[in-house]
C-alpha cells in the first residue's frame, strides 16, 4: 500500500506503536534508535510525508540550519557541510548555506539579519573576527556554533583546530628529512587562518638558529595568488644565495602554486624542493606529485559543530562549548625522504 496521501495515524498503525511515539521517532526528539527505525520503516512503506510548514507552525521552528562560510566551493567546506548535513537530516534539520562575505563586518551583518526567523541556528566559519562580530554574535536571536577560533572566552560555543601545532608538525618532518632552508608561504595576514598558520611557522622555527626560514604571504587562498608570492619567496632566497630546500605552505592551493612555480624553474619536487600543505582536500591527494599535507579534520569538525546545534535548538542550554580536533601530517610524495623528484 503506498499512497502520498498517508497520514501520521496511518503510520502509526502500521508501526504498532502510538500516534505520540510516532510523532517522537520521525522528529527525532527523544525516541530510542530502535523505534525511529521501525516507525521510518512504515512511513517509507506507505509514502508518508510529513507537512514540514505545518509542522513549523505547531512547533515554532523552521527545522532549518544555516551554515554560513565565505567560500561556499571551498572543498574543505563542502567536507564540513557534508558532515553537518549527516548529523541534521535524520532529526528533520534542512542545512542551507549562506556566504559570509570576506570581512569581519559583513559577517556580523549576516549574523544580525537572523533575528528574521528564517533558520533556527547557524554554524558559522568566519574568514575574519573582530569585536564587531563578537557583539553581534553574542547578541543573536538564534544558536551560532562558530567554527574556527575558541570563543569560549566569550560565552560562545566554537569548534577549533589547531592549525598552528599543525604547522609545526611539518616543519618537523622536514627537518627530520634533512631539510634546513625552509620558507613559508602564507596567506592573508589579517585573516583567522593566514594570522595563526604564520604564528605556528614563526614558533616552530624560533628556537633554531641553523635554519633558514624566510616568509611571503599571499593575497588570497588561491593558486593565483599562491603563484605570486611562491615566485617572491624562491627570488628572496636566490638573491640571498642560499636557494630554499623547502615551502611550508598555509593551505593546498598555496602548496600547489609552490610547486608549480618550482616546476617553472627546472626544481624537482622533492628532490630540489620539498613542500606541505594543510587541510589535506582532495585536489592535494591526487595532485602529482601527492601533496603532503596537514589534516585539521573538517568532517569532525563539521559533525562536532552540528551535535553542538542539536542541543541547542533543543534547548539543552550549557556552559559554552568548546571542541578541539588535533592536526594529523599525512606524509606523501612531496616532501617523501627519497621520494620520485617531478622536474620539468
Amino acid at each position: 500500500m503506498t499512497s502520498s496521501r498517508a497520514t501520521l495515524i496511518q503510520v502509526a498503525e502500521r508501526a504498532g506503536v502510538s500516534l505520540a511515539s510516532t510523532s517522537r521517532a520521525l522528529h527525532g526528539s527523544g525516541a530510542s534508535a530502535a523505534m525511529v527505525e521501525r516507525v521510518r520503516a512504515a512511513a517509507e512503506e506507505l509514502g508518508y510525508s510529513p507537512d514540514a510548514s505545518g509542522r513549523s507552525l505547531r512547533m515554532k521552528k523552521t527545522f532549518q540550519i544555516a551554515f554560513a562560510v565565505a567560500d561556499i566551493g571551498d572543498r574543505v567546506h563542502v567536507e564540513m557541510m557534508t558532515a553537518i548535513h549527516e548529523v541534521l537530516a535524520p532529526h528533520g534539520y534542512r542545512v542551507v548555506v549562506l556566504t559570509t562575505g570576506a570581512t569581519a563586518a559583513s559577517t556580523a551583518e549576516l549574523v544580525r539579519s537572523l533575528g528574521g526567523g528564517f533558520v533556527d541556528g547557524m554554524v558559522l566559519v568566519p574568514p575574519r573576527t573582530d569585536d564587531l562580530l563578537i557583539d553581534s554574535l553574542r547578541q543573536c536571536d538564534v544558536p551560532v556554533v562558530v567554527v574556527g577560533r575558541l570563543l569560549g572566552d566569550h560565552g560562545i560555543d566554537s569548534v577549533s583546530s589547531d592549525s598552528a601545532a599543525g604547522i609545526g608538525q611539518a616543519v618537523l618532518h622536514l627537518r627530520e628529512t634533512g631539510r634546513r632552508r625552509i620558507g613559508f608561504l602564507g596567506g592573508p595576514p589579517d585573516s583567522a587562518r593566514g594570522e595563526v598558520r604564520l604564528r605556528g611557522f614563526e614558533a616552530a622555527v624560533g628556537g633554531d638558529g641553523a635554519l633558514r626560514a624566510p616568509v611571503e604571504t599571499a593575497e588570497d587562498f588561491t593558486v593565483a595568488a599562491g603563484t605570486v608570492a611562491a615566485r617572491r619567496l624562491l627570488d628572496r632566497a636566490a638573491a640571498d644565495g642560499e636557494p630554499l630546500d623547502a615551502v611550508v605552505a598555509a593551505d593546498d592551493l598555496l602548496a600547489i602554486a609552490a610547486i608549480s612555480v618550482a616546476r617553472e624553474r627546472g626544481l624537482s619536487v622533492p628532490g630540489d624542493l620539498a613542500v606541505t600543505g594543510m587541510d589535506d582536500t582532495e585536489l592535494g591527494r591526487i595532485f602529482q606529485p601527492a601533496l603532503t599535507s596537514v589534516s585539521l579534520g573538517s568532517a569532525e569538525r563539521g559533525r562536532s559543530a552540528a551535535r553542538i546545534m542539536l542541543d541547542l535548538v533543543r534547548g539543552r542550554e550549557e556552559e559554552a562549548r568548546q571542541v578541539r580536533v588535533g592536526p594529523r601530517l599525512i606524509v606523501r610524495e612531496s616532501s617523501r625522504a627519497g621520494g620520485p623528484g617531478t622536474g620539468t
